[in-house]
């Protein structure tokens, strides 16, 4: 499909990318939420047909520059997978437990929140929409989960090139594939965590439904949210190293800006639209929908439109600052 978009003709592919965006900004308009306040209403309509407009003009000017980067990793999939598993095997290489240690630290965090919410502090249970009360190890985990993902894959995706400056010298091999080598590594442990998480959900009484579908999308939602951010940050960490130190002390930061050990629903309705500008916002509380609360990701029209446009928009300026900084990485190195 990639490949195929690729050889289309540039006003045909510009057309089809009008097309659909003129449909989802219909959608955007025309949806209504009655128990909605009318002024928020009207500005999310406003924002997304803003974000709407700026992915077109976007598309517009750099359109061919756009979709080198992923026919790139289409024809490099196969490359990919096996640098992959290379990769994640090598963290423990030389161990005696060897791929035991990474299945085990997820199973120990939980033991840990587990000992000391449920058992020491006996943490009250959070209500989520429709006055159900989760009991909070659950809704702790099911936070949790998503975010260590995010700064494994983030910190490892901004250090790929430095970590395989060896690859970046060789003129032949396509670095565009480091970042999402190392996020791809980051997702096996992800991947046990997630069966650590409905366990739990289990042994609470959560028992799988339909709704746990959910997670293959909200995974792969934070996968490419995570890819889009990483291709900036790999360019200029290159160029500028203390950018990994702001990371990860921005990353602290983020974390209680994120709805991950408190409640969402804390926050006056109001003020809720700023915590939901923050795209991780979007991605906790999915996985945490998919597992006790019933709903589809579809029935939140706003906060799924804005993800995406915003993932799109990282995207594209993610993949020109790498794309732009790709010819001066190996003189730095």
């Amino acid at each position: 499909m990639i490949q195929g978009l690729r050889k289309l003709p540039k006003r045909v592919g510009l057309g089809i990318f009008y097309v659909m965006a003129f449909i989802l900004a219909l959608l955007l308009i025309m949806h209504t939420n009655q128990l909605a306040d009318p002024h928020t209403e009207m500005l999310k309509k406003i924002c997304g047909c803003i974000l709407i407009g700026i992915s077109c003009i976007l598309v517009f000017f750099w359109y061919d520059r756009l979709l080198v980067l992923p026919v790139e990793l289409f024809h490099s999939r196969k490359l990919i997978k096996r640098l992959s598993l290379n990769d994640f095997k090598k963290r423990y290489a030389g161990s005696y437990m060897g791929i035991v240690w990474a299945l085990a630290q997820p199973v120990v965090t939980v033991a840990m929140y587990y000992i000391v919410f449920d058992r020491i502090f006996q943490s009250r249970a959070q209500s989520v929409s429709g006055g159900i009360e989760v009991p909070y190890v659950l809704f702790l985990t099911a936070g949790l989960v998503p975010w260590f993902f995010f700064t494994e894959a983030l910190t490892n995706g901004t250090t790929s090139l430095l970590e395989y400056n060896y690859l970046v010298k060789k003129v032949l091999f396509k670095i565009s594939i480091l970042p999402i080598i190392k996020i791809i590594a980051a997702m096996f442990i992800h991947v046990f965590f997630i069966c650590v998480l409905l366990v739990i959900a289990c042994v609470y009484g959560y028992y799988p439904n339909v709704y746990w579908i959910q997670l293959i999308y909200y995974v792969g939602c934070e996968f490419i949210l995570v890819l889009s951010i990483s291709y900036a940050t790999c360019a200029i960490v290159v160029f500028f190293r203390d950018l990994l130190q702001i990371i990860n002390i921005g990353l602290q930061l983020f974390q209680w800006f994120t709805p991950i050990l408190w409640n969402i629903n804390i926050v006056p309705d109001k003020y809720k639209w700023i915590i939901k500008l923050n795209p991780m916002a979007y991605i906790v509380e999915g996985y945490r929908n998919a597992i006790y609360g019933d709903t589809w990701f579809f029935e939140h029209f706003y906060s799924s439109t804005y993800f995406w446009l915003f993932v799109v928009g990282v995207f594209c300026v993610g993949t020109l600052i790498f794309k732009r900084s790709k010819p001066h990485f190996a003189d730095v190195l």
